[in-house]
């Protein structure tokens, strides 16, 4: 009985070394956990096209990631990533022009964040900046150049509209870090009545220019039958000279016309020297 009380406590004083070598071992695995959990927190990347906005319990600090691997406090700081690749958008914008016709316009901007504020970006804006700043940046920028020229002109001078819409759009997109890379007017539309109205104008001049081109037309062709005219009168004032001036002229010219009979009277006299037509 004595032996068997003996293994018993011998059991027993092993099993709590045992429970003791686990719950050792158990802490080392928890604080190694821990500490993987820290090192996985505490590093990050920023990729290609990107930059990283560091936040310390939210709050924005002046610390901007470039793109790559970085390193941040693990549970106090997180890093915001932000595009700032070339962005495309579409929008569209209505104005007046100069004299009062209303305009609808479709216009393509190309713009990207300034890599070096995208903090202000974040604290200011947010990642809503399409709603926020591009579109009500275009629509002003439309309605204040377009306001200088009437709607004739915004067809003419397309060109020197679409450079002040986009010079003044840089200007207001610059204040907001934001640079505009392309702009485009894809079209103008204009209301049916003034489409109309166009219609009638480039009508009427296409016809003032047939009729021009008519009313030349007709002048030169009277130029050349008065010409014309003048040469024939001239020819027939000197073969009149010339027939004044020879009598046999007569003679040839009336045997040129001859076709060969003699005529039932002669009349007069014969136009034929020294011949006399038969009784």
């Amino acid at each position: 009985m004595e032996i068997i009380d003996q293994k018993f406590e011998e059991i027993k004083k092993e099993v709590k070394a045992n429970v003791k070598k686990g719950a050792k071992f158990g802490a080392y695995v928890a604080a190694g956990l821990v500490l993987l959990v820290l090192a996985v927190n505490a590093v990050g990347t920023v990729g290609a096209g990107e930059r990283g906005v560091l936040l310390q319990f939210g709050a924005v600090q002046d610390k901007v990631f470039d793109e790559g691997l970085y390193f941040k406090i693990p549970f106090v700081q997180s890093v915001v990533k932000m595009d700032v690749k070339i962005q495309k958008d579409e929008v569209a914008a209505s104005a007046s022009s100069k004299d009062l016709q209303i305009v609808t316009s479709r216009i393509a901007l190309n713009y990207h964040l300034d890599p070096s504020s995208v903090n202000k970006v974040w604290q200011e804006v947010g990642t809503n900046y399409n709603a926020r700043i591009i579109s009500p940046s275009i629509q002003e920028a439309v309605k204040a150049v377009t306001a200088k020229f009437t709607a004739e002109e915004l067809i003419t001078k397309r060109e020197e509209v679409k450079d002040q819409i986009k010079l003044n759009l840089t200007e207001r997109l610059l204040e907001r870090n934001l640079f505009v890379d392309e702009f485009n007017i894809i079209d103008f539309n204009f209301s049916a009545a003034f489409n109309e109205a166009i219609e009638a104008k480039v009508t009427a001049e296409q016809l003032k220019l047939k009729a021009d081109r008519d009313l030349e037309r007709i002048r030169i062709e009277a130029d050349q039958k008065i010409e014309e005219a003048r040469g024939k009168a001239q020819a027939i004032q000197i073969e009149a000279e010339a027939l004044r001036a020879n009598a046999q002229v007569v003679e040839l010219r009336w045997i040129e016309k001859w076709d060969g009979k003699t005529p039932q009277y002669w009349g007069a006299a014969s136009p034929f020297i020294g011949i006399n037509p038969r009784p």
